[in-house]
């Protein structure tokens, strides 16, 4: 467009509005290609290295060489679901690990459901006090149970619980969880894997979170899989999916992941001692411990590894209503702008090798230009282009950018799901989630948009606080 072309307002107005078109298609556009890259790593992962299913291969080549664990479990409120959850923890195939549950202070009967189901009495016990926490009021234990110990502590949320059973371990390494999923029998098995290939190496490891509602739950097992009815349940499966079997498997194989998710993580006690444990102050701790493990490896020049490993499974109870989701969508956004802020200095910085410049650059194009750039593409393109001020080809692009690849890239984790890991055990669930990928893309991808908005407005304003997370405890057998 020549400089005497613009001169008339009109022409202005509609270059203007390419302009911001042009802005919202390639952003989306790059977003769209790094998750095409993320689904070849991860398919390259997941091809090079098959998952083995039987339990007992696993316990043949693992269990004289697995260390030690003890696996952490911070509750706050969650008598529905404590006992269940504990059971599937002391339930574990694993050769040697305990369990501690940390009480942060909840205002429920928490408490007193673990000692009157386990028959608990109060024990002293040696703390190593390595990182900050809120004072602990008693432990509580039984010889019923020689590997349960649950910790009571006065509130001061969940990275300050897991910081307590980080200093009452007593293990090289610890599990984080949280005390409202389920861990698989095998699944402590199957995440130490990457310590024990690679002891020297490895600093932390992640398994993959899966929504259990609508699954059976016996004695703190899941003994039948299914689906849910309620919509956003199974939006929340395919996110899952989505998320864990696409993003982190790909970014694991880059060596690049920034978050290994607080419902389930596996990490060297040694390493998060020296970051100084959880952070406090931030409702993206577990994100934040992971950049902080990247951080102090990378400006100490040492070696390291830090994997993903998809068949490890946690299951997880979700939010099934609009409030309760929209709460966890907004401190999820506003915990990812925390650490981004806190550690910006990473950002595209050559010091930080591959974390500095893709993951970094993941988080900058998801998590911060994300929602902001597609709800102005949702408001302004269409608006744009009903004015007359785009021509339709500017529409086409941006209408393909947000629907037809978004649902394209679902599809294709449903895919590896059903190739390496088929936990659906039959093909009518599939086609529901494909349904549902579909369906997702039209009213639920930009409710969650809005949601980010929220959190985006929550960090500008420093807002603190988890919210109240509602929960209705796992379906019996």
């Amino acid at each position: 467009m020549t400089a005497l072309a613009l001169a008339d307002p009109s022409d202005w107005m509609v270059a203007s509005a390419e302009g911001i078109a042009l802005v919202v298609i390639v952003t989306g556009l790059l977003q769209t290609m790094f998750c095409f890259v993320l689904l070849l790593y991860a398919a390259a992962a997941l091809g090079t290295r098959s998952p083995v299913h039987r339990s007992a291969t696993l316990w043949r080549r693992y269990s004289d060489q697995a260390p030690a664990i003890s696996v952490l479990a911070p509750a706050y409120n969650e008598e529905l679901s404590i006992v269940e959850s504990t059971r599937s923890l002391l339930a574990l195939q694993y050769p040697d690990f305990e369990v501690i549950v940390i009480n942060d202070g909840s205002k429920d009967g928490t408490l007193a459901r673990m000692t009157g189901e386990f028959g608990l009495t109060q024990v002293d016990r040696f703390v190593d006090w390595s990182v900050d926490h809120a004072p602990i009021r008693g432990f509580y234990a039984s010889p019923r149970f020689p590997r349960l110990l649950v910790v009571d502590k006065e509130n001061g949320g969940k990275a300050d619980a897991l910081n307590a059973g980080i200093n009452c371990s007593r293990t090289a390494l610890f599990c984080a969880i949280d005390a409202d999923s389920v861990l698989e029998s095998d699944a402590l098995l199957r995440v130490v894997r990457p310590f024990v290939d690679e002891p020297e190496l490895t600093i932390a490891a992640g398994g993959t979170i899966r929504i259990a509602n609508g699954c059976k739950v016996d004695s703190g097992r899941i003994s039948a899989i299914a689906l849910p009815r309620n919509f956003l349940a199974l939006v929340q499966i395919v996110e899952y999916l989505r998320a864990f079997l696409m993003a982190r498997v790909g970014l694991g194989k880059m060596q690049a992941l920034t978050v290994i998710s607080g419902a389930f993580g596996l990490f060297r006690r040694r390493h998060v001692v020296e970051v100084g444990g959880y952070s406090h102050g931030t409702v993206g701790e577990d994100m934040e411990l992971v950049i902080k493990l990247h951080r102090l490896m990378r400006e100490q020049k040492q070696d390291y590894r830090i994997e993903f490993v998809a068949e490890p499974v946690c299951w997880t109870e979700c939010p099934d209503s609009l409030a309760v989701l929209g709460r966890q969508r907004a401190r999820w956004q506003r915990g990812a702008l925390e650490c981004f802020a806190k550690h910006r200095v990473m950002l595209f910085n050559p010091l930080y090798g591959r974390i500095g410049m893709v993951g970094f650059g993941h988080i900058l194009l998801v998590d911060v230009l994300g929602p902001l750039l597609e709800v102005l593409g949702y408001v302004l393109v269409p608006l744009l282009w009903g004015l007359g001020l785009l021509a339709l080809p500017w529409l086409l692009a941006f209408l393909a950018v947000t629907f037809m690849l978004g649902v394209f890239l679902s599809v294709a984790t449903l895919v590896l799901e059903e190739i390496q890991l088929r936990r659906f055990p039959k093909a009518r669930e599939l086609a529901i989630l494909a349904v549902i990928a579909v369906a997702e893309n039209f009213g639920y991808r930009q409710l969650s948009n809005i949601w980010r908005l929220q959190g985006w407005w929550q960090f500008m304003r420093k807002q603190q606080g988890w919210g109240a997370m509602t929960r209705k405890g796992f379906a019996a057998a």
